[in-house]
């Protein structure tokens, strides 16, 4: 197996989803996993490109059939991510990133120890709570419910392997494309994808 997966997560509101889609853009080796989701469409949003839309039977249904790699209850709606189209794109040798919250990340470095984790954090909690109203998408009910969400999701930055404070967009992404091009300097990964490169070990 010689690509690398990336997993990434961050509070809502601190900008992951932004940053993700700027490195798919910059970085075309990259292929982002297209979770599944109960929620309903938010506008503009397509089926299969943003999320693969699903009803909450179907969903349950293909959880207990093995189907995800992890699964999590977010805001009153499951999301999860599909197992066999990974497992697929990293033999092939294909670079992999996943848009998780942190309950996913943690089920996922369980099955894939070597997954490069990457945290996004917001410069400070109030600068993340002026983010989320000023969205302008939320009530104050469910902004209320992502921040307490958020608070637990900050204290667990010391499960990743890297954090990105995301205070300038640009200098964030910088990192982040940083990060991903670090990775796949990695002896065992470089080592999978170029063979013939190496000497025999001794």
């Amino acid at each position: 197996m010689s690509g690398s997966l990336f997993i990434v997560a961050a509070p809502s509101g601190a900008g992951k989803t932004t940053l993700v889609r700027a490195l798919l853009s910059r970085d075309a080796a990259v292929r982002l996993s297209v979770s599944f989701t109960t929620r309903a469409p938010r506008e503009g949003e397509v089926n299969g490109v943003h999320y693969n839309f699903t009803s909450s039977a179907d969903f349950l249904a293909r959880r207990d059939r093995g189907e995800f790699l992890e699964w999590a209850e977010v805001h009153g709606n499951f999301y999860a991510s599909s197992r066999p189209w990974l497992e697929e794109q990293l033999a092939a040798g294909h670079d992999v990133l996943l848009e998780i919250d942190c309950q996913g990340a943690a089920q996922v470095r369980n099955i894939f120890p070597d997954a490069v984790s990457i945290f996004i954090q917001p410069p400070s909690f109030d600068v993340l709570g002026k983010r989320l109203r000023g969205r302008g998408t939320d009530s104050e009910e469910v902004i209320a419910q992502r921040l307490a969400a958020a608070e637990d999701e900050m204290r667990q930055v010391d499960h990743f392997d890297y954090v990105i404070i995301n205070n300038d967009l640009q200098v964030a992404l910088d990192e982040l494309c940083c990060v991903v091009r670090c990775a796949r300097l990695r002896t065992a990964v470089v080592r999978a994808r170029h063979p013939l490169s190496f000497l025999p070990a001794v």
